[in-house]
């Protein structure tokens, strides 16, 4: 019986190379994979499902870019360990001239919940403001220009919420995304979706930067 199978298993493999089926090891991966890859991504990377637009310069003196979030930088609302739910400072430049304003995220794709989870959305930062300094994320932020607003997220907070891989799942990339609109207001409210704010402005979108925070539960 083990050397019939071995037999059906070389016969299988044979047919396989004349038919050009490739096996799993040698099949060329897709670009996007290859490009996740050396971005230290695990996928989904969320940026393919949304409008192609040039990117700019984002930085931080917070977070490093395929670097884990700081401890400050995670949750202790969730129960993390050290967490203080401080967001990060933020700096950007060379966007398009027309931008009229901005959004910043920080988004989880990997979250098991079926649809990501929404840790940080602030609307409507005026074109003018190329900065938030650290913590501005607070519930009621006086750190904020005027006229930009925080989401509730996933969270149902209006602040910050800082990033809470559940143990056992893997490494999270925490995605910090700056997008620049071509409208100075994004349409929605402060109650809205951080989903519903990304199909708004979907359309109004000229330019995204991201940093992404590859962190795993500790």
């Amino acid at each position: 019986m083990k050397r019939t199978l071995m037999t059906i298993a070389a016969v299988a493999i044979t047919l396989g190379a004349s038919l050009g089926v490739a096996s799993a090891s040698s099949r060329p991966e897709s670009a996007s994979a290859a490009h996740g890859d050396r971005l230290g991504w695990r996928g989904p990377n969320p940026d393919e499902y949304l409008p192609k637009v040039p990117s700019f310069k984002l930085t931080s003196q917070t977070v490093r870019n395929r670097h884990p979030l700081p401890t400050a930088q995670l949750s202790g609302i969730f129960g993390v360990p050290g967490g203080k739910d401080v967001s990060p400072q933020l700096s950007w430049s060379g966007f398009p001239a027309r931008t009229k304003s901005f959004v910043v995220s920080m988004y989880d794709p990997q979250a098991p919940t079926g649809s990501g989870f929404w840790h940080w959305v602030v609307a409507d930062i005026p074109a003018t403001t190329t900065s938030l300094p650290e913590n501005a994320g607070t519930s009621g932020s006086t750190a904020l220009p005027a006229g930009a607003f925080q989401l509730a997220g996933d969270a149902g907070a209006f602040r910050y919420i800082g990033g809470a891989p559940p143990k056992g799942s893997g490494v999270h990339d925490y995605y910090l995304t700056v997008t620049a609109l071509d409208v100075a207001a994004s349409g929605v409210g402060p109650t809205a979706s951080g989903a519903l704010l990304g199909f708004t402005i979907g359309g109004r979108t000229i330019a995204r930067a991201t940093l992404i925070c590859p962190t795993a539960a500790g």
